[in-house]
């Protein structure tokens, strides 16, 4: 994959002008000011909303209100959808982190503006989602419409999230198979301490997400084409599923959990039986000894020569007698 990344010290990471049969003529910054679309002509901005001079441009030159400036550059924000009228709408969407040396827990931030004939998104964080459509425009391959590019990137953001689930699922199942095979391995606790946190992180901004589509599905914009609430629903069902999914992950989680606590429960209160055993065992035989190793006049036996060997004979007995009393009473 080409990589546009910072082509442009302006803030303005990819600029297309979309031809409306699927392919895209690169544009320059320098390049807006005099843009003029033609009827059948779309337009898509990618802009790093932390230059300058992007944050300039959208509050100078994109044409929007201070209202959608200020939620497009907030610095924090969570999934949802904001109409401006029938004609326009803001969606902040987020995608899986793949940048190197970041957890894809810690979602990347997408903002959008829409309306008929052009799309303007923002990012803080490179997002794969953009680069892929830049790779679909290469190929002739890309969306033909406004409606469509925003499907594009929400389409790409979502095969992240399912590469994610999908790869959160295959490692519980590769721990769940070991513990099966071998009852006594430990499974791994911090894995299963970043599995938990990584499905949690998911799904509170996949939750709202799904929602954003649920109300596209329910209230399409006059512009969208004819069967672009059929792949908004398609959304819809695909984070459904991953949600679904990401609560069973948590769930086997919490059972894997339990069952190593209680392994290591029954292991403890096994070895404080065996404790408790021995202990008992030699208290009668240590009281025995304790009392005849006592530096005082009168021991019994002390002057007899057989006095230590009628002793060992004792405590023999006493263990012997103990012995048969904890199998009789199935101690051990």
């Amino acid at each position: 994959m080409h990589s546009y990344e910072g082509d442009d010290e302006r803030g303005l990471v990819y600029g297309f002008v979309l031809n409306g049969e699927g392919g895209a003529r690169r544009i320059q910054r320098n390049e807006l000011a005099v843009l003029d679309l033609r009827p059948q002509e779309s337009l898509w901005l990618h802009w790093d909303r932390s230059a300058a001079p992007a944050r300039h441009w959208l509050r100078e030159a994109s044409g929007l209100n201070d209202f959608a400036c200020d939620l497009l550059l907030e610095e924090a924000t969570r999934p949802r959808l904001v109409p401006l009228g029938r004609e326009r709408l803001l969606l902040f969407l987020r995608g899986v982190n793949l940048n190197p040396g970041a957890a894809p827990e810690d979602m990347v931030s997408l903002r959008v503006y829409a309306d008929a004939r052009q799309v303007i998104s923002l990012r803080m964080r490179p997002v794969r989602a953009a680069g892929a459509l830049c790779e679909a425009f290469e190929h002739n391959e890309g969306p033909k419409t406004a409606s469509q590019v925003m499907l594009f990137l929400a389409h790409a953001l979502t095969d992240g999230v399912d590469t994610l689930v999908s790869t959160v699922a295959e490692q519980l199942d590769e721990l769940e198979e070991a513990l099966e095979q071998n009852e006594r391995k430990t499974p791994d606790r911090h894995l299963l301490l970043a599995l938990r946190r990584r499905a949690a992180g998911l799904r509170r901004y996949l939750a709202p997400q799904r929602e954003i589509y649920a109300q596209l599905v329910r209230a399409p914009l006059p512009w969208f084409v004819a069967d672009d609430t059929a792949y908004w629903n398609e959304l819809h069902n695909r984070l459904t599923r991953n949600l679904e999914e990401l609560e069973l992950a948590r769930e086997r989680v919490s059972l894997l959990q339990e069952a190593e606590h209680r392994r290591v429960t029954e292991r403890m209160n096994r070895t404080m039986y065996l404790l408790g055993i021995v202990t008992g065992f030699f208290m009668p035989i240590t009281f025995v000894t304790g009392l005849l190793g006592i530096n005082v006049g009168g021991i019994p036996g002390a002057s007899h020569p057989y006095g230590f060997v009628a002793v060992c004979a004792a405590i023999g007995g006493i263990a012997a007698f103990q012995w048969w009393l904890y199998r009789r009473m199935r101690w051990l």
